[in-house]
């Protein structure tokens, strides 16, 4: 039995972790800025808003033997800006990284993301583990996961008696989750771009969360790609939805978000383009045969539980 704090825990992920733990002997806190909608009965609720002093004081008194760090903005509200972003996501991971240490915490498991390889043309296809993180600036979430990555590499460095279990994730899709990737496969028509095949790697959310229970109990130390086996390509995605795909060349893709977003008519820039073109393809054969985790559902079967909930 172990004490068991998890930030983040109100997000989708972090719900299905509380869940995922419920049957179990270990002590269990959740944190986040608001408590969770269905906290099971034998979890406690703290707040926690990792951007300030919390995190610290909270860790100190609970002494936890294992942190999960999976407060992280994924999808940003309208409006939020990048500085807000950094705080939650760097900011806030430095604060929890400090806490563990000062507190003598023995692991630390931490949400990483795909994207912290970043969007490029010369990525390999499959990325593994030891391919180099190079996150794009352009892009608050994957510049910032590159961030916390370094940080953390650090830390082994220095602090290495904290334990430390990193899942480099694909896109996270299960049963009423939405994000800014479903967004996309809600529209009429799915866009693509000519000569670009840039497929979908996902991970089912309670997939995720029996992972990040391992990394919490028994499961080696280490840096681990975290998606389903196989992948799934925008028109056979569109396929299955029974819509159409709209391919556009790159370049004239560019030029219309360049007029489009100082004109209010688009959230995304031109750098958007780059993400449609050059998605990271996760390989996670060394969750499969190092960490010993290979997942239920597929890519593709999560993609299709996904939308028989979204009712598409």
């Amino acid at each position: 039995m172990s004490r068991i704090l998890i930030t983040g825990a109100a997000g989708a992920v972090g719900q299905t972790l509380l869940h995922e733990l419920a049957d179990s002997a270990h002590d269990i806190i959740a944190t986040d800025i608001r408590p969770p909608t269905d906290l099971p009965a034998r979890a406690q609720f703290q707040v926690v808003d990792v951007c300030g002093p919390d995190a610290a004081r909270v860790i100190s008194e609970v002494n936890p033997d294992v942190v999960i760090h999976l407060a992280s903005i994924v999808t940003p509200p309208k409006g939020l800006s990048r500085d807000s972003q950094f705080a939650v996501d760097v900011t806030g991971s430095k604060n929890v990284l400090a806490a563990c240490i000062a507190a003598g915490v023995k692991r630390l498991v931490v949400t990483s993301s795909g994207a912290a390889y970043g969007y490029h043309s010369d990525n390999p296809v499959p990325l593994c583990e030891t391919d180099p993180l190079r996150g794009n600036s352009a892009f608050a979430y994957a510049d910032h996961k590159r961030q916390v990555e370094e940080i953390l590499a650090q830390a082994r460095k220095s602090d290495p008696q904290l334990e430390q279990v990193i899942f480099r994730v694909g896109t996270v899709l299960g049963e009423g989750l939405e994000n800014q990737i479903t967004a996309l496969f809600r529209k009429p028509r799915l866009l693509a771009i000519r000569g670009a095949n840039s497929p979908f790697v996902f991970i089912w959310t309670n997939d995720l969360a029996r992972i990040l229970r391992r990394a919490a109990e028994d499961g080696p130390v280490g840096i681990f790609n975290v998606a389903g086996d196989g992948s799934l390509s925008v028109p056979e995605i569109a396929a299955r939805l029974g819509k159409p795909v709209m391919t556009l060349p790159g370049w004239l893709l560019r030029a219309a978000l360049r007029i489009a977003k100082p004109l209010g008519l688009s959230r995304y820039g031109p750098e958007q383009v780059v993400f449609l073109e050059h998605r990271p393809v996760l390989d996670n054969s060394a969750l499969k045969d190092s960490f010993g985790y290979t997942p239920k559902l597929t890519s593709a079967e999560t993609f299709e539980l996904w939308k028989k909930a979204a009712d598409l």
